[in-house]
């Protein structure tokens, strides 16, 4: 039995969360996770930005899309 980091836990397909795969969006970091990434919220759900400080306005495109969250690639602070 083999077990992996992380697993694809939360990265199901579902078509109504309010972010899409390959858009760009701005928020504000609002607070940074366990792992150093930054959390921002669009409509409540959550994203995880890495490279990014709490507090910081940034523009970001969404590279993954979960039921209950989201991972962006920072592209301007």
């Amino acid at each position: 039995m083999s077990y992996s980091y992380g697993g694809r836990r939360g990265f199901g397909f579902n078509r109504n969360q309010p972010v899409e795969v390959d858009k760009e969006y701005e928020a504000r970091i609002e607070d940074i996770s366990r792992r150093g990434d930054g959390i921002a919220k669009i409509e409540g759900f959550v994203i995880f930005v890495p490279n990014t400080k709490q507090g910081e306005q940034v523009k970001f495109k969404i590279t993954r899309v979960g039921n209950r969250f989201a991972i962006g690639e920072l592209v301007q602070a």
